[in-house]
């Protein structure tokens, strides 16, 4: 089911999100099945579950919308549920984000150039993965929804003082989107 995407200012973006039971398979698929098409209906390429009011730390991205900018992206759509980052480069690399919970607003933010994730898949297998690119760069904005840190965060003080007018706006909610989006 699309569910509305929760906006800056609201508490749960701010929440470290709890681990999920993986003995609560259907619970957990359901939340997978709302992800996938409230992602599918915003345009976007990440959603963490944090963004739909549920506190877990489940997580998904979708490369394939970014194939036509980013063509070793077709195809590239992940699951991670209960994600732990278990390596990352020294090596940093800067590139422009935005966010579905954050509209409007794109700021340059520098991450590692690749990273290793260990993470339950949706069929409950445990996985260990390395992404770098801009598949590195997507799982690493999600999994900071999962500790409550927006890209926002981490862009230079005068960047986040710049953009302060915009950012009071959403959390008063007021700002346009094509999806259904809340501040709670």
């Amino acid at each position: 089911m699309i569910q509305p995407i929760y906006l800056y200012g609201s508490q749960v973006l701010r929440e470290r999100a709890r681990e999920a039971d993986l003995s609560k398979k259907d619970e957990l698929l359901a939340l997978v099945s709302d992800l996938k098409e409230t992602l599918a209906r915003s345009e976007g390429c990440g959603l963490a579950a944090p963004q739909i009011g549920v506190s877990l730390r489940v997580l998904i991205v979708d490369g394939d919308v970014m194939k036509d900018v980013y063509p070793y992206l077709a195809g590239f759509r992940r699951t991670l549920i209960n994600p732990v980052l278990v390596d990352e480069s020294q090596e940093q690399s800067e590139f422009e984000e935005g966010c579905l919970s954050v509209p409007g607003v794109y700021c340059n933010v520098k991450r590692s150039s690749k990273i290793t994730v260990r993470y339950f898949d949706e069929s409950f297998t445990e996985r260990t993965e390395s992404f770098d690119r801009f598949a590195c760069r997507m799982v690493q904005h999600e999994m900071s929804h999962l500790d409550g840190v927006l890209f926002t965060d981490l862009v230079a003080p005068i960047r986040r003082k710049m953009i302060g007018k915009k950012l009071q706006d959403i959390s008063r909610g007021r700002v346009s989107t094509r999806y259904n989006a809340k501040v709670k």
